[in-house]
């Protein structure tokens, strides 16, 4: 399977702008700059991206890994909060938290967390990223 994204990019870093989209069409020509990813401005960044990304493949991997525990969630509510710092002289993805809240009946304390912690490190986007990767976990009892 290969899904494709794209970005074009006109002008300087901090005057310049750019758009993206992704192949499905659910994101296009989405605005993103330097205003977007260090200020306030309007549109999107890549960390926000990557963000959302990491969310939806947590997500979807517990989803598989309750699966196999006999688990259907209700609910897997998932907030990837990516930290960019300066590290040596340029820029760097350094963490990514996943803040995780879950209805799932049926489910024990122990099982949800193993299956939490399983996500988090076998999810395709964990796997791709060199960065810190935490997790809190909530089950909604």
């Amino acid at each position: 399977m290969k899904r494709m994204g794209s970005a074009i990019w006109k002008g300087d870093l901090k005057t310049g702008t750019g758009i993206t989209s992704t192949e499905s069409g659910v994101l296009k020509d989405a605005q993103y700059g330097f205003a977007t990813r260090f200020e306030d401005g309007p549109g999107t960044n890549p960390e926000e991206l990557i963000g959302a990304a990491h969310a939806s493949c947590f997500s979807m991997a517990l989803s598989l890994i309750l699966s196999e525990h006999g688990l259907v969630a209700d609910q897997i509510a998932t907030t990837a909060t990516v930290t960019l710092d300066k590290v040596d002289g340029g820029f760097a993805v350094t963490k990514i938290h996943l803040d995780l809240v879950a209805d799932i009946p049926g489910a024990s304390d122990d099982t949800f967390m193993a299956a939490a912690e399983a996500a988090k490190a076998g999810c395709p986007i964990s796997k791709l990223l060199n960065a810190e990767i935490t997790l809190s976990a909530k089950l909604n009892s």
